[in-house]
């Protein structure tokens, strides 16, 4: 596989539109919704719905096998449903695996996420990065293909932190983790040799960043905390192109794949990101 999940796309854009382009971003849970806050700040006019399929969440539970299928098949009735111009895939381990497929199956232009790792090596003045991503993405040989090819001279550490991605839903849900057991699961991205810290940590799954301001609070010392989302926003412009000037975009949906109850915090954390409309497209994972 290569190491520029945008690549294939470099040639595609949206045929000129009369109307604001309609944008579809899929996650396994609430971690894409870092990626709407850049989408939106980027393209204000356009119309989104966000897909968190939390049937199947966390993704890394599952073979790669079932995550492919399970990604085609509700992106799938999720292109029925809403006819997307434009899928963004705000998910590195659905990214990894199921862009290649998606962009086989569907005649539509995908923007993926891949761990942000190019920007963070560009970053760091001491040479010591760290990756911090899912044990999912941290089995992926792509995800170790990108270190080799960008990390240059930096020495790279990689972390899969298991419990992240779940510590961030749990905190937009109201129910946040004590210190402790968030700043465990961070430890292992400061790293000390030969004089040097690690100052720059790149955050390999769309999660992460709902929690970054507790990140800063918690580190041993500063560090940059590189996000992957503008990267995949300036991805999306580059396809869309510029929106109808002055159009007010209509009201965001946010749309979930099971019939879990949704908690008051919740409610109002996705009210206040524009998310007032909630909706059900009801698919369990068999």
């Amino acid at each position: 596989m290569g190491v520029d999940l945008f690549a294939g796309l470099a040639n595609t854009t949206l045929p000129r539109l009369d109307r604001a382009p309609k944008i579809l971003v899929f996650d396994s849970g609430l971690g894409g919704l870092t990626v709407l806050s850049e989408l939106t700040a980027a393209l204000a006019s356009a119309d989104y719905v966000y897909a968190a399929d939390d049937a199947a969440f966390p993704y890394g539970g599952l073979t790669d096998e079932a995550l492919v299928s399970r990604v085609l098949a509700v992106i799938g009735r999720l292109i029925e449903r809403e006819r997307p111009d434009l899928v963004v895939v705000a998910c590195n381990t659905a990214s990894t695996l199921a862009l290649p497929a998606l962009r086989a199956r569907f005649d539509l232009p995908f923007v993926g996420t891949v761990p942000a790792i190019k920007p963070a090596v560009a970053a760091t003045q001491s040479g010591l990065v760290t990756v911090l991503a899912t044990p999912g993405t941290v089995r992926r040989e792509h995800t170790r293909t990108m270190i080799e090819a960008f990390a240059g001279g930096a020495d790279v550490t990689l972390v899969g932190a298991p419990n992240l991605a779940a510590f961030a839903e749990a905190e937009l849900r109201g129910a946040p983790v004590d210190d402790a057991e968030l700043a465990a699961e961070i430890a292992p991205c400061f790293v000390e040799a030969g004089g040097r810290r690690t100052d720059t940590v790149a955050l390999a799954c769309t999660h992460f960043p709902l929690l970054t301001r507790r990140f800063k609070q918690l580190a041993p010392w500063p560090v940059g905390w590189i996000d992957p989302a503008p990267a995949v926003a300036k991805r999306a412009v580059a396809l869309v192109g510029e929106s109808p000037e002055g159009r007010v975009r209509a009201p965001m949906r946010c749309l979930f794949t099971s019939d879990r109850p949704l908690p008051k915090p919740l409610i109002a954390a996705l009210e206040a990101r524009g998310l007032g409309t909630i909706e059900r497209e009801r698919l369990p994972l068999n």
